[in-house]
């Protein structure tokens, strides 16, 4: 049973950890809300969808993306234009030191743009069907629960870790200017992505 949470850890840390426009997104949120709680929707969505990911991957469901070469295809078109949006508005944001009001009664907007860097990120999706669905073969009965939901609490317990970071990193953040800096190397990280995935579409 050790083996089987230490094999889960250390393969949720390897394929979570790399940056990327997942980790970017609740990063900058920990950073720029005006408490750690106003990035709650970010965090908790981020995890659910990670959550509902693993899940379909170990359940063998989400082999259906791989199976069908069209949805694939769907799957890259879609995830390049809400990269180039994404891009565009994080470049085009001015955040300031300190938050509107108007800027943290936004949980919808939150949960919309962390659902979408989470679930229109064909990566993520290709890499949890490749790598987390093809080891959790390995395992049967109980092993694959313990597996599953070792993978599941690693996710979790890094998006808090990530967005608390970004928390600190804003507070020390006085005139804002890191944050803008951030946003714009961010944008530049995201359009990098999304040249990648037209590759791919292609």
């Amino acid at each position: 049973m050790f083996q089987t949470v230490l094999h889960a850890v250390i393969l949720g840390f390897g394929l979570i950890l790399p940056v990327g426009v997942q980790n970017v997104f609740v990063f900058n949120q920990g950073a720029s809300q005006r408490t750690y709680l106003g990035a709650l929707p970010v965090i908790l969505t981020a995890s659910l969808c990670d959550t509902l990911l693993i899940l379909a991957a170990v359940l063998g469901v989400s082999l259906i993306v791989l199976t069908f070469s069209w949805l694939q295809a769907a799957l890259y078109g879609i995830g390049f234009l809400f990269l180039l949006y994404m891009g565009w508005a994080l470049w085009k944001s001015k955040p300031s030191a300190v938050p509107s009001s108007q800027e943290q009664r936004q949980p919808k907007k939150q949960i919309l743009f962390a659902a979408s860097v989470s679930l229109l990120n064909p990566h993520a999706i290709l890499d949890t069907v490749g790598v987390i669905g093809t080891n959790s073969l390995n395992y049967a009965g109980g092993e694959k629960w313990v597996f599953m939901l070792s993978i599941m609490c690693v996710s979790w317990l890094w998006f808090f870790g990530l967005a608390f970071a970004g928390r600190l990193v804003g507070k020390h953040d006085t005139s804002g200017k890191f944050i803008a800096r951030l946003n714009k190397v961010s944008a530049c990280l995201i359009w990098g992505v999304a040249a990648y995935m037209s590759l791919q579409f292609v």
